[in-house]
């Protein structure tokens, strides 16, 4: 199985084997959230895609030999202002923690209803300061990086590759509107290592005075903090590959004298909402904790496992369209699978086939829908269809129910059978439909001794 795993590498725009440095440690890195507002669905999609991946490493290589790193970015110029919006009578740090740890908090939350497992490690910049002082000295010794204007830069034209990644070179980023061309740069596409802080802005001591990092330079120091300086696997949005990435890439094999960051560039694609770019100007901007807790998205509050699995209703790479009609399809799928508990069997072997096939959800969705159908049919099977499901992150769970709603249901039961006997089979038949439209099953059978009619139920969502 391990020799079959096939990933879609960004860097060499192929599908290639895959082979970790140490099948002992594989280790992989995302770009985790910049705490300053809760996450949206568009940051919800690498959370889960990773997800996936790192369900099905620890089931190649075990759950003791993988390492996923996930950082926080908890430094930035977004935090500074909405901290000084939200709380303006505290002093700046004191505001910035209650910032961060807010919508960090809130961003966990949301996440594990969507069924994520918590990263192995999750390093928060402010945490690692010092170990990113220690590369832009690196790069400054090593004729990478200059000091300008308060600033430390790192200079593009000192890497032969700069751009491998996004396949772009130096001329082209140069004639990028995108660019601002500053004086004190030497190239316009030289980007920010450190900069300055005035009194009212975070900041830390540094050789270059008072200030904090530059955004590309923090994943560079926290993927060599707890991976090491070349891994297996990098990860995140398809947003990311320029400038960020290709600035991480020139960050860390210039000061590690590397030829790569990671050996595998992965990159999932963007995510509209009823097909439109999401934005708030437009009136289509969805935060997780909006779609999972409110009534403002299709006029309902949806499972976090339905949202998960409309997800990986398509392709990673694909780009989605995220609507409530894809969310009521998901939900429709689901409906028709039978609730049951994680089991310590193995996942059928066509699911992980598709998954091993550059995570190809779309087909183990597929394949996992089949199973249901059988594991309906035969419980025997019902194992076999937990595993896989478990695999995906989107096992149906039964739902606790209160013991109010227990005895109103148990009267609804109690009153069909009451029909049934009386041979009114038309209002037996509306309180089984009705009942199922709430997401409760009925089931007939017959008592062993007396042979009577009797009716279980269980709530399937």
């Amino acid at each position: 199985m391990a020799e079959g795993l096939k990933l879609y590498n960004t860097l060499t725009r192929s599908k290639v084997d895959f082979t970790p440095i140490d099948d002992k440690n594989v280790r992989m890195y995302v770009c985790g959230p910049t705490v300053y507002d809760y996450a949206h669905i568009g940051n919800a999609r690498p959370v889960i895609v990773f997800d996936v991946l790192y369900r099905l490493l620890r089931h190649i290589y075990g759950e003791t030999h993988v390492t996923y790193a996930r950082n926080i970015t908890d430094v930035d110029d977004k935090i500074n202002a909405r901290a000084l919006r939200d709380f303006p009578a505290l002093p700046l740090n004191d505001a910035i923690a209650k910032v961060t740890q807010k919508t960090a908090d809130q961003f966990h939350a949301d996440v594990a209803r969507l069924g994520c497992l918590p990263p192995t490690v999750e390093p928060r910049a402010t945490d690692n300061i010092q170990q990113m002082i220690d590369i832009i000295q690196t790069l400054i010794a090593r004729g990478h990086a200059y000091v300008a204007d308060g600033e430390v830069l790192f200079d593009t034209k000192s890497m032969a590759a700069y751009g491998q990644l996004s396949k772009r070179n130096l001329d082209e980023q140069q004639a990028g509107a995108r660019i601002a061309v500053e004086a004190h740069k030497k190239n316009p596409g030289d980007f920010v290592l450190w900069k300055l802080s005035s009194d009212n802005e975070p900041g830390w001591d540094s050789p270059w005075g008072r200030g904090r990092p530059g955004w590309h330079i923090e994943c560079s120091a926290m993927s060599k903090r707890y991976l090491g300086e070349v891994f297996d696997i990098h990860g995140g949005g398809l947003d990311l590959i320029f400038p960020h990435h290709e600035n991480e890439i020139a960050q860390s094999c210039c000061a590690n004298g590397t030829e790569v960051m990671a050996n595998v560039w992965m990159h999932n694609g963007f995510v509209q909402v009823e097909g439109k770019k999401m934005s708030k100007s437009d009136g289509n901007f969805v935060t997780i904790n909006e779609l999972l807790d409110t009534e403002t998205f299709g006029g309902r509050k949806w499972p976090g496992e339905v949202l998960r699995l409309a997800m990986l209703m398509t392709h990673y790479r694909e780009p989605i369209d995220f609507s409530v009609k894809r969310l009521e399809e998901a939900e429709r799928l689901m409906a028709k699978w039978p609730t049951a508990e994680d089991t310590d069997m193995s996942a059928d072997g066509c699911i992980l086939e598709a998954l091993a096939d550059d995570l190809n959800t779309v087909a183990a969705v597929q394949a996992l829908h089949g199973l249901a159908s059988e594991a309906n049919a035969n419980p025997e099977k019902l194992g076999i269809f937990a595993a896989s499901a478990a695999l995906l992150g989107v096992l149906p769970k039964k739902a606790e129910v209160s013991d109010d709603l227990k005895a109103a249901i148990q009267a609804l039961v109690d009153m069909r059978l009451e029909m049934l006997k009386a041979k009114n089979f038309t209002e037996a038949d509306k309180i089984r439909d009705d009942l199922a439209a709430k997401g409760i099953q009925l089931k007939d059978g017959k008592d062993k001794e007396t042979g009577e009619r009797v009716t279980t139920w269980e709530m399937k969502r």
